[in-house]
């Protein structure tokens, strides 16, 4: 029997990355899936946004695993296409277990006076009201089930601790504790434990990127990734300039196995001591 066997999780920003680790994790443990991503390049950032084939090739390595998967192309500032999507994997897959709300919007580094009002705004109704609308769409399907169930939030170091240069990044972040805070309280009656868990820099596309090399490394006129780990480890406790997105997903898999049963409310770093450094 896997951790998570026989339950079925709804993660968001599941087309590569953190999301698609999240999926393949808890498939490996024994869930099945639904899957959603925007599939789209994103205003103001300094990196590509997903595609419909990085989707399928989450589709390609769920199923590979022997695990049912529901994915679609949704967006998380959309709360009709978000429910639509919970719905129509409910439907297929016969209940809802765990929730991964993952999606998220990096940044281009400015002072905050800098901002406009657009890039702001977008920047918490994805990183904030994006989690508050996964949840909606998905609670009452898990409170159906009656059998409780698990809500992680994805939020960040920057969800602790101020970073200067994403003032909408670190207010969004820190949002997402709240929110999973209120929800915890809300929805202990219903045995749906929720918590949120706080990474620092990720090996992925979010941060691999030349304008955060060079946030890093304003020192040099062509940064690379190997000097962005330089200036990265310093930020840590353990001596790594990053994690790997399957570290997130193995404490995602803990938070939703019933190894954490009895934790709730909890903002868990995954931050090779980023936190305290």
């Amino acid at each position: 029997m896997g951790r998570v066997e026989g339950k079925v999780a709804f993660i968001t920003g599941a087309a590569r990355g953190q999301g698609r680790a999240h999926a393949i994790r808890l498939a490996e443990e024994g869930a099945d899936i639904i899957a959603i991503d925007v599939c789209e390049d994103q205003p103001d950032m300094p990196y590509s946004g997903a595609t419909e084939r990085d989707l399928q090739q989450t589709v390609k390595e769920v199923e590979a695993l022997g695990r049912r998967i529901v994915a679609m192309k949704a967006d998380v500032r959309d709360f009709d296409s978000l429910k639509f999507a919970v719905d129509t994997g409910v439907a297929q897959l016969g209940r809802l277990d765990i929730v991964a709300a993952n999606a998220g919007l990096g940044t281009t580094p400015r002072l905050a006076e800098e901002f406009s009002d657009f890039v702001w705004q977008d920047m918490l109704d994805v990183n904030l009201s994006g989690v508050w609308r996964t949840c909606k769409a998905a609670i009452p399907h898990i409170k159906a089930g009656g059998r409780g169930g698990s809500i992680i939030c994805t939020s960040s170091a920057a969800g602790l601790r101020a970073y200067a240069n994403a003032a909408h990044y670190v207010s969004a972040k820190h949002g997402v504790v709240g929110l999973m805070r209120t929800l915890a309280l809300e929805l202990g009656p219903e045995r749906i434990r929720v918590n949120s868990v706080h990474p620092t820099q990720v090996d992925t596309d979010m941060i691999m990127n030349e304008r955060l090399f060079k946030l890093f490394r304003p020192d040099l006129e062509q940064p690379t990734r190997e000097d962005l780990g330089e200036a990265s480890q310093n930020m840590h406790a353990l001596p790594v300039p990053w994690v790997e997105p399957v570290d997130v997903s193995n404490a995602v898999l803990w938070l939703a196995s019933d190894e954490a049963r009895y934790v709730t409310g909890v903002a868990l770093p995954v931050d090779a001591g980023n936190a305290i450094k």
